[in-house]
């Protein structure tokens, strides 16, 4: 039985690059992270307003909306933290 070639592999060569890694910026998102920062807090605040005051502040016509609205807050800075690069 004759014995099979055996085929030798090129070695791996990596595909030039036509650019450095500091050449390419996407975009300047540099407003991201205080935006979510402000978020967070005003949201915290917002929350630890209505329960010091016992209702009467921020907004009293709101009643317990208050704390979703501070959520609403949180969530929003939450959301921003998706965008920070």
């Amino acid at each position: 039985m004759p014995k099979s070639r055996i085929r030798k592999k090129a070695d791996f060569t990596p595909p030039p690059t036509s650019r450095s890694a500091t050449d390419i910026r996407l975009s300047n998102r540099n407003w991201v992270a205080p935006v979510m920062l402000a978020m967070f807090l005003l949201g915290l605040a917002w929350i630890l307003v209505y329960y010091v005051t016992g209702g009467d502040l921020p907004v009293k016509a709101f009643g317990n909306w208050n704390v979703a609205v501070g959520f609403v807050f949180i969530a929003a800075g939450f959301g921003f933290s998706t965008q920070w690069k």
